[in-house]
């Protein structure tokens, strides 16, 4: 009777913090939502910053996030997943391996103005490059390697080992189990750990601020120069970002409407990531249902 007693207490208990949690998330995203409502327009999501009069877009902040996501999964896709194969694959039980996945705990852990810090003593300073979009593209690889390489290393070692070794038996090399077998298995996780991670590289800023910089300065879509400092597609070009812009608006009062653009360009980031983690469900799932064979 206790033991029953009990059970229904903590089953209401975790209840209640169920509930607490999920009102307190929904209850953020709605305020940020309502006081951001006038931004969901052309006229804001593709207009430029209008430094010292009011009126403004984000068209410029918009498109630097999406151009450092590219450059950033391009960077960390690979690294990410590679090394995720190895340790998972080939890496042996040793003093090597412990240290290897001490440095990926750490790395996990470090707080990214630590990191940016970093990127802006050796990527800005040391290397003459000055505030870049590729400096910023690279602290956020170095953010996400650690979350990508652990989803991808989980994702192999939870493949079925009876599968791998029936392709190993049939004469298939390691590579050929790895590609043909085990990845597409996999996939599905890491697909979904790719697109969360990609969620991150819009609402970061601290590690953005010493490295992308905080200016966007004026681009010209029509100019087929690729390393001119106008052009969208130059990679070492200052590159703020939406959350840089959230942060220096509130900090820096550029304009007179300061207060009422940093909501809407809030309330867009919040849809952004809101949009890639219902992504990461839906591709994830479809993806799995694909390759299981289920209908």
């Amino acid at each position: 009777m206790k033991a029953k007693t009990s059970d229904k207490i903590w089953t209401i208990v975790f209840y209640i913090v169920s509930f607490l949690i999920s009102f307190l998330l929904v209850a953020m995203f709605a305020y940020i939502l309502l006081k951001g409502k006038n931004a969901f327009n052309p006229k804001f999501l593709f207009g430029t910053p209008k430094f010292g009069a009011s009126g403004g877009g984000i068209g410029l902040q918009l498109f630097n996030s999406f151009y450092m996501l590219i450059i950033s999964l391009v960077l960390t896709v690979p690294l990410g997943v590679g090394a995720g194969i190895y340790l998972a694959e080939y890496a042996k039980e040793g003093m090597f391996l412990n240290i290897i996945r001490l440095c990926i705990e750490t790395m996990a852990s470090l707080p990214s103005i630590v990191v940016g810090l970093f990127g802006f003593l050796v990527l800005v300073n040391m290397t003459k490059w000055g505030f870049t979009l590729f400096s910023g593209a690279l602290v956020i690889t170095i953010l996400n390697l650690p979350s990508l390489t652990r989803v991808t290393e989980d994702a192999i070692r939870s493949s079925s080992k009876l599968v791998k070794e029936a392709s190993l038996g049939l004469g298939a090399t390691r590579w050929q189990t790895i590609k043909r077998v085990i990845l597409p298995s996999a996939f599905p996780q890491i697909l979904t750990g790719v697109i969360l991670a990609s969620g991150r590289i819009f609402g970061e800023s601290a590690a953005l601020l010493y490295t992308a910089g905080m200016s966007a300065p004026p681009l010209n879509f029509s100019s087929a120069a690729l390393f001119t400092k106008s052009s969208p597609f130059n990679i070492f070009r200052p590159a703020e970002t939406l959350s840089v812009y959230i942060w220096k608006l509130n900090t820096e009062g550029i304009v007179p409407d300061a207060a009422q653009i940093a909501a809407g360009a809030a309330a867009v980031l919040i849809v952004m990531v809101i949009i890639f983690n219902v992504l990461s469900r839906i591709i994830g799932n479809k993806v799995y249902k694909k390759f299981s064979g289920e209908s």
